[in-house]
Order: structure tokens, then C-alpha cells, then sequence
């Protein structure tokens, strides 16, 4: 069993990044966040025992999480904050931050716009995942994936543009 929990914890190290990106996709605050990010993590352990290699870890830990993010966004009737750009820009010490910084920012407000299923869409896309890889992870055709892909993206540049922000 420890050695089995020591994979784990490696191969969790590994990829901790997709976990975090995930959390700030789908949660505003900070402490929402890490909750998420715990949430994630815990079902990832409780669903190991059934990986079986047959795909990528990363693959794997794809589904899982984002299966994972959509229950947990449902659960107790979660909701968005949808708080207007400007009020989060504040947030943000332009100081500080750099010109990517500031972009992503924007992205992860635009992103907070979306519903959870073009969430992960825009997630997938961003982690530079196939349209094939993307309709298997969401258990969807690949020609509905492009379709949804496309009109997620064109959503996004909506309301990035509404919000007043381009790049």
C-alpha cells in the first residue's frame, strides 16, 4: 500500500498544475479553489485503484478531475460569482504583475462566463489537447467537439470584447 501511495503522491507532483488550472477554471475565490483542488485530489485517490494504463496517466487524470469539477460545481447548488470585470481588476497589482499575468486574469474573469461543459472545452483546448483527445475526455463525438469548440471560443472572444478587453 505505501508503495502505491508514493506513486501516487509523484505522479500528483507531476501534474499538480492541471488540478490547479481546473480549480480556477471553475471557481472564483481562492478558498474555493483550494477546496476544489482538495476535492479533486481525494477523487483521484479513490479512483487510482481503477487506472489501469490503458491511456496516459494524464488522460486519465483529465476525466477524473474534470468529472470531478462538474459534480462538485452542481453540488449544493453552487453558483458563479459573477462579479463585473472591473471590480476584479483591483485585485490585481499592475505593479507587479506582468503583461501575461494581467492577460490571464482577464481570461480566468472571462472564463467564470461560461457554462461548465465550454469550461472544460476551453481547458482542454488550452492544454493543447486534440479534437480527438478532447471528445474522449468528455465523452462526445469528435465532430461535436470542434463544433462546441469553435463556438465556445467564439463565446470567449465575446466576452472578452464586451468586458472591454482584447488580445
Amino acid at each position: 500500500m505505501k508503495e502505491t501511495e508514493n506513486i501516487f503522491i509523484t505522479l500528483i507532483n507531476q501534474h499538480k498544475a492541471i488540478i490547479h488550472k481546473i480549480s480556477k477554471m471553475y471557481m472564483n475565490g481562492a478558498e474555493e479553489q483550494r477546496d476544489l483542488f482538495q476535492e479533486i485530489v481525494l477523487q483521484l485517490w479513490k479512483a487510482y485503484p481503477t487506472f489501469k494504463g490503458n491511456s496516459k496517466f494524464t488522460t486519465w487524470m483529465y476525466r477524473v478531475s474534470l468529472n470531478t469539477a462538474l459534480i462538485y460545481f452542481k453540488k449544493d447548488n453552487r453558483k458563479v460569482d459573477k462579479t463585473p470585470l472591473d471590480e476584479n481588476i483591483d485585485v490585481i497589482d499592475v505593479n507587479e504583475s506582468t503583461e501575461k499575468e494581467e492577460k490571464l486574469a482577464y481570461l480566468y474573469t472571462a472564463v467564470q462566463e461560461l457554462n461548465v461543459i465550454e469550461k472544460a472545452l476551453i481547458f482542454l483546448f488550452l492544454e493543447n489537447q486534440s479534437h480527438r483527445e478532447i471528445a474522449e475526455n468528455l465523452g462526445i463525438s469528435e465532430i461535436n467537439a470542434r463544433v462546441k469548440l469553435n463556438r465556445t471560443k467564439e463565446k470567449l472572444q465575446f466576452i472578452i470584447k464586451k468586458n472591454g478587453y482584447e488580445f
